[in-house]
């Protein structure tokens, strides 16, 4: 602020100097700047009495908007009160008077009923201004006595001085960096609960990933289980062909080892006799074929016979040329 000031009171005078001093009057501003400026501290110690002034400021602001609207919640209140007696005074007015003390041949309101309901509404309003005031003499007399508390508490030496609001005022400057350090504290808490947070979401993500690759597995598992039963099922089945091949093999090993060679006379005879056979089947069989020749020549002329004698029958006159 004072460097401020400075600059701004050599300005001014270098405004109002002639243009011959111009370099001699900026000269002095940068000498007196030198000379007005101001160390960290005090900087420090200006910053924390205009914040304290503008803390007490705001404190005071704040008290004074309270006040007011205290006072317009009370005066809403009031307005509040006085429209409901208002419209409960219409209600009665209307029941009592207007629609209750009408003369159905005049159609005029009757006088001593609604002098009555004057009479009444004056004698009510008397009795709650006697309520009133009678608490109001008694708030005078707390009021008073309140007064006489503090007049003794005064001559006690009970009474707040300067120095306790001061005290009060350290009191609270504490309690404020208490509740900084607490506000501090409370972030780092939001902070590392943002961590925490982070590290279980990517747990979780895991947790999921992990938890299909569980079930894939179980699938898998569960998949390897029934080709394992079907393998088993099946080694079963291949035990028995075995066994069973086993009991035929032996069978046939016994009957191998039971075997015996016959002699080479029989050999010979057996083969004489294949040859015999084998000659024969020729035979039959050179036969058979001359049998089948025979036979599809008697076939053909069997059928030229028949379309023949199927042609003299259908045209008769056509087979007597033929035979002349």
């Amino acid at each position: 602020m004072l460097q401020a000031a400075a600059t701004t009171q050599a300005a001014q005078s270098q405004e109002s100097a002639p243009r011959g001093f111009r370099k001699r009057s900026r000269s002095r501003v940068h000498s007196l700047e030198r000379h007005l400026k101001l160390n960290a501290e005090q900087k420090c110690d200006i910053a924390t009495r205009e914040l304290e002034e503008l803390r007490e400021e705001i404190e005071r602001m704040k008290e004074e908007s309270d006040k007011i609207l205290d006072n317009y919640k009370a005066e809403m209140e009031e307005a509040d009160i006085r429209f409901s007696e208002v419209k409960k005074a219409q209600y009665e007015f209307n029941r009592d008077i207007v629609a209750g003390a009408v003369n159905t041949r005049t159609n005029k309101v009757i006088a001593e009923k609604f002098m009555r309901y004057l009479e009444d509404k004056l004698r009510s309003r008397d009795t709650l201004i006697e309520k009133l005031r009678l608490k109001n003499s008694t708030l005078k007399v707390q009021k008073k006595k309140l007064h006489l508390q503090l007049k003794q508490k005064e001559e006690m030496g009970e009474v707040l001085h300067e120095v306790d609001f001061n005290q009060l005022k350290i009191e609270n400057s504490q309690y404020l960096e208490k509740i900084d350090e607490r506000n501090q504290n409370l972030l780092q808490l939001k902070l590392m609960a943002g961590n925490v947070l982070q590290v279980l979401n990517t747990y979780k993500k895991k947790l999921h990933l992990l938890t299909i690759e569980s079930d894939r597995l179980r699938n898998e598992i569960s998949q390897r289980n029934d080709m394992l039963n079907r393998i088993d099922a099946e080694t079963i089945v291949g035990e028995k062909d075995r066994q069973d091949a086993e009991t035929v093999n032996r069978k046939l090993r016994q009957q191998l080892s039971d075997y015996r060679v016959p002699d080479v006379m029989d050999y010979v005879k057996e083969k004489a006799n294949l040859y015999t056979l084998r000659k024969s089947v020729n035979s039959w069989e050179r036969k058979v074929e001359i049998a089948d020749m025979a036979l599809r020549t008697n076939n053909k002329t069997w059928k030229k016979m028949t379309s023949l004698a199927q042609e003299r029958t259908q045209n008769p006159w056509n087979a007597k040329q033929l035979d002349v």
